[in-house]
Protein backbone atom coordinates (compact mmCIF):
# COMPACT_ATOMS: atom_id res chain seq x y z
CA UNK A 1 0.00 0.00 0.00
CA UNK A 2 1.52 3.25 -0.93
CA UNK A 3 2.14 6.19 1.63
CA UNK A 4 -0.97 8.69 0.19
CA UNK A 5 -3.05 5.26 0.16
CA UNK A 6 -2.14 4.87 3.98
CA UNK A 7 -2.52 8.41 4.51
CA UNK A 8 -6.16 8.23 3.30
CA UNK A 9 -6.78 4.93 5.68
CA UNK A 10 -5.62 7.26 8.65
CA UNK A 11 -7.57 10.46 7.68
CA UNK A 12 -11.24 8.46 6.60
CA UNK A 13 -12.44 8.31 10.11
CA UNK A 14 -12.11 11.75 10.82
CA UNK A 15 -12.78 13.68 7.70
CA UNK A 16 -16.35 11.44 8.02
CA UNK A 17 -16.30 12.53 11.86
CA UNK A 18 -16.10 16.44 11.05
CA UNK A 19 -18.82 16.06 8.27
CA UNK A 20 -21.18 14.30 10.57
CA UNK A 21 -20.77 16.96 13.45
CA UNK A 22 -22.18 19.39 11.27
CA UNK A 23 -24.84 17.40 8.91
CA UNK A 24 -25.82 14.63 11.39
CA UNK A 25 -26.54 12.26 8.11
CA UNK A 26 -24.62 9.39 7.68
CA UNK A 27 -25.58 8.21 4.51
CA UNK A 28 -24.85 11.49 2.60
CA UNK A 29 -21.71 12.11 4.46
CA UNK A 30 -20.17 8.70 4.08
CA UNK A 31 -20.90 9.03 0.22
CA UNK A 32 -19.33 11.96 0.25
CA UNK A 33 -16.70 10.85 2.20
CA UNK A 34 -15.49 8.33 -0.26
CA UNK A 35 -15.77 10.68 -3.27
CA UNK A 36 -13.53 13.09 -1.92
CA UNK A 37 -10.91 9.41 -0.91
CA UNK A 38 -11.33 8.35 -4.36
CA UNK A 39 -10.56 12.47 -5.36
CA UNK A 40 -7.70 12.64 -3.34
CA UNK A 41 -6.14 9.01 -4.77
CA UNK A 42 -6.47 10.14 -7.90
CA UNK A 43 -4.96 13.52 -7.79
CA UNK A 44 -2.36 13.66 -4.95
CA UNK A 45 -0.27 11.10 -7.05
CA UNK A 46 -0.33 13.84 -9.82
CA UNK A 47 -0.39 17.32 -7.80
CA UNK A 48 1.42 16.41 -4.62
CA UNK A 49 -0.14 15.85 -1.35
CA UNK A 50 -1.61 19.66 0.11
CA UNK A 51 -0.42 21.20 2.91
CA UNK A 52 -3.24 20.48 4.85
CA UNK A 53 -4.36 16.29 3.36
CA UNK A 54 -7.12 16.60 6.09
CA UNK A 55 -8.88 19.99 5.82
CA UNK A 56 -8.84 19.54 1.88
CA UNK A 57 -10.23 16.60 2.47
CA UNK A 58 -13.53 17.28 4.28
CA UNK A 59 -13.81 20.95 2.16
CA UNK A 60 -14.17 18.21 -1.37
CA UNK A 61 -16.38 16.02 0.85
CA UNK A 62 -18.18 19.02 2.23
CA UNK A 63 -18.79 20.18 -1.22
CA UNK A 64 -20.13 16.61 -2.85
CA UNK A 65 -22.29 16.47 0.00
CA UNK A 66 -24.39 19.48 -1.01
CA UNK A 67 -24.34 18.36 -4.36
CA UNK A 68 -26.39 15.24 -3.25
CA UNK A 69 -28.46 17.77 -1.70
CA UNK A 70 -29.13 20.09 -4.02
CA UNK A 71 -29.35 17.49 -6.75
CA UNK A 72 -26.70 18.83 -9.25
CA UNK A 73 -24.23 16.09 -9.32
CA UNK A 74 -22.88 15.53 -12.08
CA UNK A 75 -21.96 19.52 -12.81
CA UNK A 76 -20.52 19.95 -8.92
CA UNK A 77 -18.65 16.55 -8.43
CA UNK A 78 -16.29 17.66 -11.27
CA UNK A 79 -15.34 21.01 -9.47
CA UNK A 80 -15.14 19.03 -6.42
CA UNK A 81 -12.34 16.62 -8.07
CA UNK A 82 -10.70 19.89 -9.60
CA UNK A 83 -11.03 21.88 -6.83
CA UNK A 84 -8.42 22.05 -3.97
CA UNK A 85 -8.32 23.97 -0.48
CA UNK A 86 -8.51 27.67 -0.58
CA UNK A 87 -5.97 29.50 0.47
CA UNK A 88 -5.55 30.59 3.99
CA UNK A 89 -5.88 28.95 7.38
CA UNK A 90 -7.31 24.99 6.78
CA UNK A 91 -11.23 23.82 7.80
CA UNK A 92 -11.21 24.60 11.54
CA UNK A 93 -13.01 21.17 11.71
CA UNK A 94 -9.84 19.57 10.59
CA UNK A 95 -8.03 19.99 13.93
CA UNK A 96 -11.00 17.94 15.90
CA UNK A 97 -10.44 14.05 15.75
CA UNK A 98 -13.77 12.38 15.96
CA UNK A 99 -12.51 8.93 15.38
CA UNK A 100 -13.41 7.21 18.67
CA UNK A 101 -17.14 8.64 18.19
CA UNK A 102 -17.41 6.99 14.70
CA UNK A 103 -16.28 4.28 15.96
CA UNK A 104 -18.95 4.22 18.79
CA UNK A 105 -21.58 4.99 16.30
CA UNK A 106 -20.37 2.06 14.07
CA UNK A 107 -20.81 -0.15 16.97
CA UNK A 108 -24.55 0.75 18.01
CA UNK A 109 -26.19 -1.29 20.23
CA UNK A 110 -28.98 -1.15 17.49
CA UNK A 111 -26.91 -2.91 14.89
CA UNK A 112 -25.99 -6.84 14.39
CA UNK A 113 -22.57 -7.80 15.04
CA UNK A 114 -21.87 -8.40 11.20
CA UNK A 115 -22.98 -5.20 10.22
CA UNK A 116 -21.37 -3.18 13.26
CA UNK A 117 -17.80 -4.99 11.52
CA UNK A 118 -18.69 -4.13 8.29
CA UNK A 119 -19.50 -0.44 8.73
CA UNK A 120 -16.67 0.03 10.86
CA UNK A 121 -14.63 -1.23 7.91
CA UNK A 122 -16.18 0.88 5.38
CA UNK A 123 -16.72 4.47 7.54
CA UNK A 124 -13.70 4.30 10.16
CA UNK A 125 -11.35 1.99 8.39
CA UNK A 126 -11.39 3.39 4.69
CA UNK A 127 -11.99 0.16 2.97
CA UNK A 128 -14.26 0.23 -0.08
CA UNK A 129 -17.42 -2.27 -0.31
CA UNK A 130 -16.06 -4.29 -2.63
CA UNK A 131 -12.25 -5.11 -0.52
CA UNK A 132 -14.52 -6.02 2.18
CA UNK A 133 -16.63 -8.01 -0.05
CA UNK A 134 -13.41 -9.64 -1.26
CA UNK A 135 -12.43 -10.29 2.29
CA UNK A 136 -14.96 -12.06 3.74
CA UNK A 137 -15.54 -13.92 0.50
CA UNK A 138 -18.82 -12.66 -0.22
CA UNK A 139 -20.69 -10.84 -3.24
CA UNK A 140 -20.10 -7.06 -2.75
CA UNK A 141 -23.68 -6.15 -3.68
CA UNK A 142 -24.40 -8.32 -0.02
CA UNK A 143 -21.92 -6.25 1.69
CA UNK A 144 -23.15 -3.02 0.09
CA UNK A 145 -27.13 -4.20 1.41
CA UNK A 146 -25.74 -4.59 4.79
CA UNK A 147 -23.56 -1.03 5.20
CA UNK A 148 -27.04 0.19 3.34
CA UNK A 149 -29.01 -1.44 5.96
CA UNK A 150 -26.93 -0.19 8.78
CA UNK A 151 -26.89 3.21 8.13
CA UNK A 152 -30.46 3.58 8.16
CA UNK A 153 -30.97 1.81 11.39
CA UNK A 154 -28.61 3.84 12.92
CA UNK A 155 -30.68 7.00 11.26
CA UNK A 156 -33.87 5.12 12.41
CA UNK A 157 -32.66 4.75 15.50
CA UNK A 158 -32.05 8.61 16.34
CA UNK A 159 -28.43 8.40 16.87
CA UNK A 160 -26.39 11.15 17.28
CA UNK A 161 -23.12 12.03 16.41
CA UNK A 162 -21.39 12.52 19.26
CA UNK A 163 -20.27 10.60 22.45
CA UNK A 164 -22.29 8.53 24.75
CA UNK A 165 -23.26 9.62 28.06
CA UNK A 166 -20.56 8.10 30.96
CA UNK A 167 -23.42 5.65 32.21
CA UNK A 168 -22.90 3.89 28.61
CA UNK A 169 -19.21 4.30 27.49
CA UNK A 170 -18.30 1.57 29.06
CA UNK A 171 -20.78 -0.20 27.10
CA UNK A 172 -19.90 0.76 24.16
CA UNK A 173 -16.11 0.48 24.45
CA UNK A 174 -16.56 -2.80 24.65
CA UNK A 175 -18.39 -3.04 21.70
CA UNK A 176 -15.88 -1.72 19.59
CA UNK A 177 -13.25 -3.64 21.25
CA UNK A 178 -15.71 -6.83 20.54
CA UNK A 179 -15.61 -5.90 17.07
CA UNK A 180 -11.95 -5.26 16.48
CA UNK A 181 -11.21 -8.44 17.61
CA UNK A 182 -14.27 -10.05 15.05
CA UNK A 183 -12.09 -8.54 12.75
CA UNK A 184 -8.75 -9.43 13.35
CA UNK A 185 -9.56 -13.46 14.14
CA UNK A 186 -11.40 -13.52 11.16
CA UNK A 187 -8.26 -12.56 9.25
CA UNK A 188 -5.87 -14.41 11.31
CA UNK A 189 -7.83 -17.98 11.04
CA UNK A 190 -10.54 -17.23 8.43
CA UNK A 191 -14.22 -19.48 8.54
CA UNK A 192 -13.73 -20.41 4.67
CA UNK A 193 -12.24 -20.35 1.17
CA UNK A 194 -8.84 -21.34 0.32
CA UNK A 195 -6.47 -19.21 2.39
CA UNK A 196 -5.76 -19.86 6.09
CA UNK A 197 -5.26 -16.01 6.66
CA UNK A 198 -6.50 -12.88 5.46
CA UNK A 199 -3.58 -10.37 5.96
CA UNK A 200 -5.91 -7.41 4.64
CA UNK A 201 -8.39 -7.73 7.75
CA UNK A 202 -5.31 -8.55 10.75
CA UNK A 203 -3.61 -5.54 9.03
CA UNK A 204 -6.67 -3.28 9.45
CA UNK A 205 -7.64 -4.44 12.93
CA UNK A 206 -4.52 -3.97 14.31
CA UNK A 207 -4.25 -0.55 12.89
CA UNK A 208 -7.56 0.61 14.31
CA UNK A 209 -6.83 -0.73 17.60
CA UNK A 210 -3.56 1.37 17.64
CA UNK A 211 -5.52 4.34 16.91
CA UNK A 212 -7.97 3.46 19.47
CA UNK A 213 -5.57 2.61 22.48
CA UNK A 214 -4.23 5.96 21.57
CA UNK A 215 -7.77 7.73 22.08
CA UNK A 216 -8.16 5.45 25.28
CA UNK A 217 -4.65 5.54 26.59
CA UNK A 218 -6.27 4.40 30.12
CA UNK A 219 -8.29 1.35 29.14
CA UNK A 220 -6.50 -1.57 30.02
CA UNK A 221 -8.74 -4.29 28.18
CA UNK A 222 -8.63 -1.88 24.90
CA UNK A 223 -3.95 -2.24 25.79
CA UNK A 224 -4.81 -6.12 26.10
CA UNK A 225 -6.36 -6.40 23.04
CA UNK A 226 -3.73 -4.91 21.12
CA UNK A 227 -1.41 -7.08 22.58
CA UNK A 228 -3.25 -10.02 21.94
CA UNK A 229 -3.13 -9.01 18.24
CA UNK A 230 0.52 -8.06 17.67
CA UNK A 231 1.53 -11.01 19.73
CA UNK A 232 -0.75 -13.67 17.62
CA UNK A 233 0.65 -11.84 14.32
CA UNK A 234 3.81 -12.39 15.19
CA UNK A 235 3.33 -15.69 14.30
CA UNK A 236 1.78 -15.49 10.84
CA UNK A 237 5.20 -16.14 8.76
CA UNK A 238 5.19 -19.68 10.29
CA UNK A 239 1.84 -20.07 10.22
CA UNK A 240 1.69 -21.71 6.68
CA UNK A 241 3.96 -23.38 4.40
CA UNK A 242 5.21 -22.00 0.95
CA UNK A 243 1.79 -23.77 -0.61
CA UNK A 244 -0.49 -22.40 1.76
CA UNK A 245 -0.73 -25.39 3.99
CA UNK A 246 -1.20 -24.74 7.52
CA UNK A 247 1.29 -25.93 10.10
CA UNK A 248 0.23 -25.94 13.93
CA UNK A 249 1.58 -24.29 16.61
CA UNK A 250 3.78 -27.54 17.64
CA UNK A 251 5.42 -27.87 14.80
CA UNK A 252 6.52 -24.11 13.24
CA UNK A 253 9.75 -22.54 13.10
CA UNK A 254 9.82 -20.32 15.68
CA UNK A 255 13.09 -18.28 13.71
CA UNK A 256 10.62 -17.21 11.43
CA UNK A 257 8.58 -15.68 14.31
CA UNK A 258 8.44 -11.65 14.55
CA UNK A 259 10.37 -11.19 17.34
CA UNK A 260 9.96 -7.33 17.28
CA UNK A 261 6.25 -7.82 17.36
CA UNK A 262 7.35 -10.49 20.21
CA UNK A 263 8.87 -7.69 22.04
CA UNK A 264 6.34 -4.76 21.56
CA UNK A 265 3.48 -7.12 22.50
CA UNK A 266 5.29 -8.38 26.43
CA UNK A 267 6.03 -5.02 26.90
CA UNK A 268 2.67 -4.02 26.42
CA UNK A 269 0.45 -6.71 27.92
CA UNK A 270 3.27 -6.85 30.96
CA UNK A 271 2.72 -2.98 31.61
CA UNK A 272 -0.90 -3.32 31.34
CA UNK A 273 -1.24 -6.07 33.59
CA UNK A 274 0.68 -4.20 36.17
CA UNK A 275 -1.41 -0.75 36.18
CA UNK A 276 -4.60 -2.03 35.13
CA UNK A 277 -7.95 -4.04 35.94
CA UNK A 278 -7.47 -7.53 34.79
CA UNK A 279 -9.49 -8.33 31.70
CA UNK A 280 -10.03 -11.21 29.32
CA UNK A 281 -8.19 -9.50 26.61
CA UNK A 282 -5.35 -8.94 28.90
CA UNK A 283 -5.39 -13.05 30.10
CA UNK A 284 -5.65 -13.84 26.52
CA UNK A 285 -2.72 -11.87 26.18
CA UNK A 286 -0.68 -13.20 28.18
CA UNK A 287 -1.36 -16.70 27.34
CA UNK A 288 -0.02 -15.27 23.84
CA UNK A 289 2.88 -14.07 25.25
CA UNK A 290 3.70 -17.55 27.16
CA UNK A 291 3.40 -19.40 23.68
CA UNK A 292 5.51 -16.69 22.18
CA UNK A 293 8.62 -16.70 24.75
CA UNK A 294 9.00 -20.15 24.89
CA UNK A 295 12.00 -21.45 22.56
CA UNK A 296 10.63 -24.51 21.45
CA UNK A 297 7.25 -26.46 22.06
CA UNK A 298 8.95 -28.77 24.65
CA UNK A 299 9.33 -25.17 26.50
CA UNK A 300 5.49 -23.99 26.91
CA UNK A 301 5.21 -22.91 30.38
CA UNK A 302 1.33 -25.22 30.12
CA UNK A 303 1.16 -25.34 33.79
CA UNK A 304 0.96 -21.14 33.60
CA UNK A 305 -1.32 -21.11 30.45
CA UNK A 306 -4.24 -23.56 32.17
CA UNK A 307 -3.78 -21.20 35.55
CA UNK A 308 -5.20 -18.23 33.03
CA UNK A 309 -7.53 -20.55 31.15
CA UNK A 310 -9.01 -21.14 34.96
CA UNK A 311 -9.15 -17.25 35.70
CA UNK A 312 -10.24 -16.41 31.73
CA UNK A 313 -13.11 -19.26 32.52
CA UNK A 314 -14.37 -17.49 35.27
CA UNK A 315 -14.34 -14.01 33.67
CA UNK A 316 -16.08 -14.63 30.82
CA UNK A 317 -17.45 -18.67 30.79
CA UNK A 318 -17.93 -19.99 27.61
CA UNK A 319 -18.01 -23.01 25.24
CA UNK A 320 -14.58 -22.15 23.14
CA UNK A 321 -12.81 -20.86 26.84
CA UNK A 322 -13.67 -24.46 28.03
CA UNK A 323 -12.23 -26.22 24.63
CA UNK A 324 -8.90 -23.92 25.02
CA UNK A 325 -8.70 -24.87 28.65
CA UNK A 326 -9.20 -28.26 28.13
CA UNK A 327 -6.59 -28.55 25.60
CA UNK A 328 -4.08 -26.85 28.31
CA UNK A 329 -5.40 -29.29 30.81
CA UNK A 330 -4.62 -32.26 28.66
CA UNK A 331 -0.50 -30.64 28.56
CA UNK A 332 -0.63 -30.73 32.60
CA UNK A 333 -2.80 -33.05 33.84
CA UNK A 334 -2.73 -35.96 30.85
CA UNK A 335 -5.27 -36.33 27.45
CA UNK A 336 -7.45 -38.85 29.82
CA UNK A 337 -8.52 -36.29 31.77
CA UNK A 338 -9.22 -33.84 29.29
CA UNK A 339 -10.97 -36.44 27.29
CA UNK A 340 -13.53 -37.09 30.11
CA UNK A 341 -14.26 -33.67 30.32
CA UNK A 342 -14.95 -33.03 26.51
CA UNK A 343 -18.04 -35.64 26.26
CA UNK A 344 -19.39 -33.01 28.92
CA UNK A 345 -18.78 -29.94 26.37
CA UNK A 346 -19.47 -31.32 23.34
CA UNK A 347 -23.41 -30.34 23.56
CA UNK A 348 -22.56 -26.94 23.26
CA UNK A 349 -20.20 -27.09 20.79
CA UNK A 350 -22.60 -29.56 18.34
CA UNK A 351 -21.20 -29.39 14.73
CA UNK A 352 -18.15 -27.22 15.42
CA UNK A 353 -15.04 -28.88 13.46
CA UNK A 354 -12.65 -27.94 16.52
CA UNK A 355 -14.17 -30.47 18.98
CA UNK A 356 -13.56 -33.30 16.98
CA UNK A 357 -10.21 -32.08 16.11
CA UNK A 358 -9.46 -31.46 20.07
CA UNK A 359 -10.88 -35.06 20.80
CA UNK A 360 -8.64 -36.58 17.66
CA UNK A 361 -5.78 -34.95 19.21
CA UNK A 362 -6.62 -36.34 22.63
CA UNK A 363 -7.29 -39.84 21.18
CA UNK A 364 -3.65 -39.95 19.26
CA UNK A 365 -1.99 -38.75 22.77
CA UNK A 366 -4.01 -41.84 24.41
CA UNK A 367 -2.39 -44.24 21.82
CA UNK A 368 -6.02 -44.87 20.43
CA UNK A 369 -5.13 -44.52 16.29
CA UNK A 370 -8.60 -45.92 15.11
CA UNK A 371 -10.63 -43.03 17.31
CA UNK A 372 -8.11 -40.10 16.55
CA UNK A 373 -8.30 -41.23 12.53
CA UNK A 374 -12.30 -41.15 12.52
CA UNK A 375 -12.74 -37.73 14.58
CA UNK A 376 -10.22 -36.27 12.32
CA UNK A 377 -12.05 -37.41 9.19
CA UNK A 378 -15.55 -36.07 10.75
CA UNK A 379 -13.42 -32.41 11.64
CA UNK A 380 -12.58 -32.16 8.04
CA UNK A 381 -16.21 -32.53 7.07
CA UNK A 382 -17.34 -29.76 9.50
CA UNK A 383 -14.60 -27.10 8.60
CA UNK A 384 -15.48 -24.72 5.56
CA UNK A 385 -11.49 -23.66 5.75
CA UNK A 386 -9.47 -25.68 2.95
CA UNK A 387 -6.02 -25.15 4.72
CA UNK A 388 -7.69 -26.74 7.48
CA UNK A 389 -9.65 -29.55 6.04
CA UNK A 390 -6.49 -30.58 3.92
CA UNK A 391 -4.52 -30.51 7.29
CA UNK A 392 -7.06 -32.58 9.16
CA UNK A 393 -7.78 -35.08 6.07
CA UNK A 394 -3.60 -35.09 6.12
CA UNK A 395 -3.48 -36.62 9.93
CA UNK A 396 -6.44 -38.58 9.40
CA UNK A 397 -4.10 -40.05 6.21
CA UNK A 398 -1.17 -40.60 8.38
CA UNK A 399 -2.91 -42.87 11.39
CA UNK A 400 -4.53 -44.88 8.50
Amino acid sequence: MTEINLLLRDLAPQVLGALLRTAGDFEASEDAVQEALLAAALQWPVDGVPLHPKAWLITVADRRRIEIWRGDAARRRREAINSALPAGEPDPRSGIDDTLTLLMLCCHPSLTPLSQVALTLRAVGGLTTAEIASAFLVPESTIGQRISRAKQRIRASGARFRLPPATEFDERIAAVRQVLYLIFTEGSTASSGTALQRVELTDEAIRLTRQLQSLVPDDGEVAGLLALMVLTDARRPARTQADGALVPLALQDRGRWDAAAIAEGTALISATLATAVVGPFQLQAAIAALHDEASTAADTDWAQIHALYLLLERLTPGPMVTLNRIVAQSMVLGPQSALEELNGLSDSLSGHHRVHAVRAHLFELSGEAAAARSEYQRAARLTRSIPEQRYLESQASRLA
